[in-house]
């Protein structure tokens, strides 16, 4: 290391020149489904592609590096949100047809 400290450091400001996440939005990125985020985390006890508790205990964490994935993780929620969102909006169109053809009846 260039810069070591054995105790806390004070500032108003860090800056970090990092990569970014916007790859997720990429046509050809691979949103997890939530069944399989699910059962990722109940396997390994974190999300997909996040270093464990354990890992971040032992060997610390880049701050730039983490970053990134949090934004990927904020990144692939709004994916899912919106896909919800379409899936909610067909279902109440479609509920609105069918609630349409019990009052015709």
């Amino acid at each position: 290391y260039l810069f070591y400290v054995n105790g806390g450091i004070l500032s108003k400001e860090v800056k970090v020149r990092t990569d970014w996440a916007d790859y997720v939005f990429e046509k050809d990125y691979s949103l997890l489904p939530l069944d399989q985020v699910e059962n990722f985390i109940k396997e390994k006890g974190h999300l997909p592609n996040t270093p464990s508790a354990k890992e971040v205990q032992n060997e610390g964490l880049e701050l730039g590096k983490i970053t990134t994935i949090q934004q990927e993780k904020i990144e692939d929620l709004f994916l899912h949100l919106i896909e919800m969102e379409k899936r909610l909006k067909k279902l109440e169109k479609e509920n609105q047809a069918l609630k349409a053809q019990i009052i015709k009846k």
